[in-house]
């Protein structure tokens, strides 16, 4: 299996956009915030990640491509200039792909990519209730930093 990772074109751009901003804003909502503080959120995200609908400087998205067919997405970008340090912003394989590797050797390609455009560090965020994400990134050696806790009060 040969896979890479290659930049997205303008043409799918602006759906994916559009696709993975309704995503963030649905699982920050089934992590407990209001729709509302979700939604926030996100466009706190856009206007400086995506301004405009466009990747800022030091963001990157790519279409992961598995033996010439696209698998998935991932974007990774620039979070802290001053230490290097990088971010796993998305990473989605289709549903049809799951289950074949494709999610670790895109992270492993993410982790080649990121140290090639000068980053020091690689993290991410992952949601408490996705399970299977976390055992991946686990397997490959990334460790919390911060866990967040919540508990509904009757």
């Amino acid at each position: 299996m040969t896979t890479t990772l290659d930049p997205m074109d303008a043409a799918r751009l602006s759906a994916w956009h559009e696709r993975s901003t309704a995503d963030y804003i649905e699982s920050r909502v089934a992590s407990g915030e209001t729709r509302e503080q979700a939604t926030a959120a996100a466009a706190l995200t856009d206007a400086e990640l995506f301004p405009g609908g466009e990747p800022a400087d030091g963001q990157h998205v790519f279409d992961v491509v598995s033996d010439g067919e696209n698998v998935g997405i991932l974007w990774i970008g620039l979070r802290d200039a001053a230490t290097n340090a990088w971010w796993v912003y998305d990473v989605e394989i289709d549903e049809a792909f799951r289950g074949h590797g494709h999610g670790r050797t895109a992270m492993l390609l993410a982790e080649q990519k990121a140290k090639e455009l000068g980053a020091a560090t690689l993290g991410l965020n992952v949601f408490g209730f996705n399970t299977v994400a976390r055992g991946l990134y686990e397997s490959l050696g990334y460790e919390p930093t911060a866990i967040q806790m919540r508990k509904p009060l009757p």
